[in-house]
């Protein structure tokens, strides 16, 4: 996932109801869809971060000892400024990037070929 391409809002925005129960027909697998995509999203933006900061971690013994680096706060803020997860999920529902099946769907389509 390119964090620099990512188009969606920083804040709430209100949704379209009907535009987000339009693929599914059930609003209910639609947010289903979409936290299974945020949680998915978030943990890969956790692993990102933490492999970036992980460049910067300093192992001492002497807890006393702290140092700030700017370059760390930096990456932290530029994290703490993106999109949360879910407004990403949405966006990419909404846009359609999102491909999803449905296990009923899938069991029947299996069971109509053979």
């Amino acid at each position: 996932m390119d964090i620099k391409k990512i188009n969606a809002p920083t804040t709430t925005v209100t949704r379209d109801f009907d535009k987000l129960n339009k693929e599914t027909g059930n609003i209910y697998q639609t947010v289903r869809i979409i936290a299974k995509r945020a949680n998915k999203i978030s943990i890969d933006m956790k692993q990102e971060l933490n492999r970036k900061l992980e460049e910067f971690a300093y192992y001492s013994d002497n807890l006393e000892e702290v140092f700030e680096n700017r370059e760390q706060i930096e990456i932290s803020k530029f994290y703490e400024r993106l999109p949360k997860p879910n407004l990403i999920a949405i966006q990419e529902f909404l846009e359609e990037k999102l491909h999803f099946a449905f296990k009923e769907q899938a069991e029947q389509n299996v069971q109509g070929e053979a």
